[in-house]
């Protein structure tokens, strides 16, 4: 799975809180000087592509993303930005006109089941010296749901619709991300887990958009809300999310 597909883009861009908060500190790991320019590898509806710009007054940002409807949300929000160029793509298959001097991604990664492809795709976008910065989820994350889910699938409403598809997340370990990263040319300066726990104020509406569009995209759309309902009844109230990240910091060797 590539991590292409189409979202619910206006109603994730009004959710997604808890990511544009954790997106910050790896935006602030980013060593810019203002006029560089840097890949948003998975923009989405581009809260966080705005955050570069800030970051970017003479420089200028890349944002791919798997969606259109991602792509027309983060449109409408920046505008006509000259420092700024939205694109529909797989990242699988990412080719651009020259290389970046850095890669900026988050919460993406783990909709990508290829990382060591990813990954080669990334080396070969970012100049020598570039860094990639990125922060997805990792080994354990939300492990409960994930666990859920699966029942779930398995259910004989919803099974058939699930038999023999390939997996939804890849949440990669640190020793499997390191291997996978220098395999493909980058140095890791370093790959760590951070824990972070969430609890939606609008759970419906935050896991349907934010962790079951997926699903739903291999679903009949009647049976959309009822799978939904089955995931949130076999859950404790109120729904509490245990999110482990993984967070990449490397380069490309000079």
């Amino acid at each position: 799975m590539s991590g292409t597909g189409d979202w619910d883009a206006a109603a994730y861009d009004r959710l997604a809180d808890p990511q544009e908060a954790w997106a910050r500190d790896v935006v602030a790991r980013l060593d810019l000087q203002g006029d560089e320019a840097v890949l948003d590898a998975g923009c989405g509806s581009g809260r966080i592509t705005r955050q570069l710009l800030d970051r970017l007054p003479e420089g200028r940002v890349i944002g791919v993303d798997g969606s259109a409807a991602m792509i027309e949300q983060a449109r409408a929000a920046i505008g006509a930005d000259p420092r700024v160029e939205l694109r529909v793509g797989d990242l699988l298959d990412l080719e651009l006109s020259e290389p970046v001097d850095a890669v900026f991604s988050n919460a993406t990664f783990h909709w990508i089941i290829e990382h060591e492809r990813l990954f080669s795709r990334l080396f070969g976008a970012v100049k020598p010296g570039g860094r990639l910065e990125a922060q997805c989820g990792g080994e354990g994350n939300v492990a409960e749901w994930e666990r859920a889910v699966d029942a779930i699938c398995g259910d004989e409403r919803f099974a058939a619709y699930f038999r023999g598809t390939a997996s939804t997340w890849n949440f990669a370990s640190v020793g499997d991300t390191e291997a996978r990263l220098q395999r493909t040319g980058f140095r890791t300066r370093r790959v760590w887990l951070e824990r972070k726990t969430y609890t939606p104020e609008e759970p419906r509406e935050f896991v349907r958009v934010a962790g079951l569009a997926k699903h739903l995209d291999r679903l009949p759309d009647p049976l959309h809300e009822e799978f939904v309902d089955a995931v949130l009844g076999s859950m404790v109230r109120p729904l509490t999310l245990d999110y482990v990240r993984l967070n990449i910091s490397a380069a490309r060797p000079e």
